[in-house]
């Protein structure tokens, strides 16, 4: 063999072993990160319950669904070695059960126990869950995942701006930040930058930040009043971003807390992280006394009324869809979304009793029993039977509908089956199980047209940006529920007093940065 020949069969077999494994030593040296994440927004003055069946947990490569920005081809996803374990989201609901809590977290740990070590961790979640016999179910979560992975990983923390940051949680977690819009234009956003600060951490080497500053901000306020729509709200938080941009800061973050929930830890609080201390402080202390400052500004997104005043307003308009948020039993604020009050006021009212009265839509009351009795009939029949109030009756019982079916559609994630009667001119959506209506299709994929539509009532407080664009004209009603707007109505026992809006005398609180320690101490 002559030694050029040599010499080439020797660069191939060098070539040809070298290359894999030289790809498996740049495999092993990118950062391994896991995601974990149990998510729900549920109230304590509701008296529905939750079980684990309603977060829909994905487990392992099922959980990058949730994230565009983590898609196969995407450059985050080539940054590291992503580890997914368990990413449940439910509707927002009534307290979820010790059973499925104890069950998602076991799975959680057990998944992470299984594929460990880690460099870090991307822990997705509301901030407003409650569960039965625990308080601060997130902090609880997060001390748990540290007692498997241990306290050098990083901790970078996604959340709502209605969840509540407890002492707890915010020393647990390195990185921590939350959505900068109200409605949640910006979720997918926020939850990246969670994941572009865990990766710019671990990549640069320099790790956890050294400081990170908390100040809890006594002001419990519903999401109807500091939507980011309008003012103060909206210059607010307006001034985050450029706070975060600074140099020595990573991230900085208010949340609003979460207004339907009896524990010590619901309320406003301020979060920065840092290398700069002096920064840190400063820029905390800032966001929360402009916090402060603004809390007597807050008013509703909308014009409230009752019930009553709200139907009188939109039988009068000559402007349609005229949509009325049917706020107090808001199943995507932790309301149990079967209560009927509103539904038997408006079909009281003689207005609506004939085929030709003003045109309306209500979205919607679940009622399996009504659902099954509409299949056995078939669209175009007369069905009679008992809806709602089979969770939440403190205000008015079951009611009974008598109509005709306009439509029966299956399969809907949430509802499984909706069912449309109109009784006199109100098409009510009778659900399998409860649904918010949050998208034009929801309605037009049921034969319904909300454009032509006279009045359109939804139970939701603030509408959403799909909502928000299809109405004419818009009125939120005061209407009771597990999420009343009324706050003073409600039998708080446990949030730390004294309060703004309920101690309207109460002297300025203390908003001095407290600095955590860190997660590994």
């Amino acid at each position: 063999m002559n030694k050029t020949l040599a010499s080439l069969i020797s660069l191939f077999v060098a070539f040809g072993c070298s290359q894999p494994n030289d790809q498996d030593e740049a495999a092993k040296e990118l950062p391994r990160i896991a995601i974990a994440g149990i998510a729900i927004e549920s109230s304590t003055f509701s008296p529905a319950l939750t079980y684990e069946e309603a977060f829909h947990a994905r487990v392992a490569d099922e959980v990058f669904t949730f994230y565009p920005f983590l898609s196969p081809d995407s450059l985050n996803r080539k940054r590291a070695n992503w580890i997914p374990t368990i990413r449940g989201h439910a509707l927002p609901g009534g307290t979820v059960t010790r059973e499925a809590y104890e069950s998602l977290v076991m799975k959680t740990l057990d998944l992470l126990r299984e594929n460990g070590p880690y460099d870090g961790l991307f822990f997705d979640i509301h901030g407003a869950m409650s569960v039965v016999g625990l308080d601060d179910p997130e902090g609880d979560f997060i001390v748990r995942i540290r007692e498997v992975i241990g306290k050098k990983t990083l901790i970078s923390t996604s959340m709502d701006l209605h969840g509540n940051v407890s002492w707890r949680l915010a020393q647990n977690t390195d990185l921590i930040t939350c959505y900068r819009m109200a409605p949640h234009e910006d979720a997918l956003e926020s939850k990246k930058r969670a994941v572009d600060n865990l990766l710019s951490r671990i990549e640069s080497g320099k790790g956890k930040p050294a400081y990170k500053a908390y100040i809890p901000v006594p002001i419990l306020l519903p999401g109807e009043k500091t939507s980011t729509r309008i003012e103060p709200g909206k210059s607010l938080y307006a001034k985050v971003a450029p706070a975060a941009n600074q140099e020595g800061i990573v991230d900085a973050a208010i949340w609003v807390g979460y207004a339907w929930a009896d524990e010590p830890r619901n309320h406003a609080a301020v979060m920065v992280t840092g290398d700069d201390k002096e920064k840190v402080a400063t820029t905390a202390e800032m966001l929360a006394n402009s916090f402060w400052e603004v809390r007597s500004e807050f008013e509703f997104v909308a014009p409230t009324a009752t019930l009553e005043e709200s139907l009188d307003m939109a039988i009068a308009s000559n402007k349609h869809p005229y949509i009325i948020s049917d706020m107090g039993d808001n199943p995507t604020a932790g309301g149990a979304g079967d209560v009927t009050w509103t539904l038997n006021e408006i079909l009281a009212r003689p207005e609506f009793k004939s085929e030709s009265g003003p045109s309306v839509i209500y979205a919607s009351l679940p009622g399996p029993e009504f659902v099954e009795k509409a299949i056995e009939a078939g669209v175009g029949a007369q069905v009679e039977a008992d809806a709602g109030a089979a969770i939440d009756h403190r205000y008015s019982p079951p009611i009974r509908l008598a109509g005709t079916i306009e439509a029966i559609e299956h399969g809907d994630k949430h509802a499984e089956t909706e069912v449309v009667v109109k009784v006199g001119s109100v098409y009510v959506i009778v659900t399998k199980k409860r649904k918010p209506y949050h998208h034009e299709a929801d309605f037009t994929r049921l034969g319904l047209n909300p454009r032509e539509t006279d009045i359109v009532v939804v139970k939701i407080g603030y509408l959403v940006p799909e909502l928000y664009d299809l109405r004419a004209d818009w009125v939120m009603a005061l209407t009771p529920g597990g999420v009343d707007q009324d706050l003073e109505r409600l039998n708080y026992k446990r949030i730390k007093r004294p309060m703004f809006p309920f101690d309207k005398d109460m002297k300025d609180p203390d908003l001095k940065a407290k600095l955590v320690p860190s997660s590994d101490e």
